[in-house]
């Protein structure tokens, strides 16, 4: 299975502050034993949120709005994309990550959906098209 792990912004993340060099060690080491270990698909942290922009829909209007964003501990700092054998083995890899932040963080873990879990409600040419996509990109 497929897990997203989302890394929780902080304060001092939406405030741009950088880490520290012990702490981008730490994670580069973090990010190697994933990668040899065979589940790490992707994963990047992401800039503070003054620097994004979201986009609202409503029917065939869309909205554009500039960060940041309110709710810091509701946005996403960083992620992973992992493959693992279950919930379990994400939660034990994400006991094992070192603290991605100075101070109290927080990390969460959601399943990818798949084709299959979509079942009748995916018409097979879509199935197809969504298997040759994953496969042109990369086959995760």
């Amino acid at each position: 299975m497929r897990v997203m792990v989302l890394v929780k912004a902080t304060a001092e993340s939406e405030a741009g502050i950088m880490p520290s060099p012990e702490l981008l060690q730490a994670m580069g080491r973090y990010n190697e034993e994933l990668a040899s270990a065979g589940i790490l698909l992707a994963g990047e942290g992401l800039k503070p949120s003054s620097q994004g922009r979201r986009v609202a829909f409503d029917g065939p209007n869309r909205t554009v709005r500039e960060g940041p964003f309110a709710a810091t501990g509701e946005l996403v700092a960083g992620f992973w994309l992992w493959q693992v054998r279950d919930m379990d083995e994400a939660v034990e890899w994400v006991k094992r990550c070192p603290n991605p932040m100075p101070g109290p963080s927080e990390i969460e873990i959601r399943p990818v959906f798949e084709a299959a879990d979509f079942g009748d409600a995916l018409p097979p040419e879509e199935a197809a098209r969504e298997a040759a996509l994953r496969e042109r990109l990369g086959g995760s």
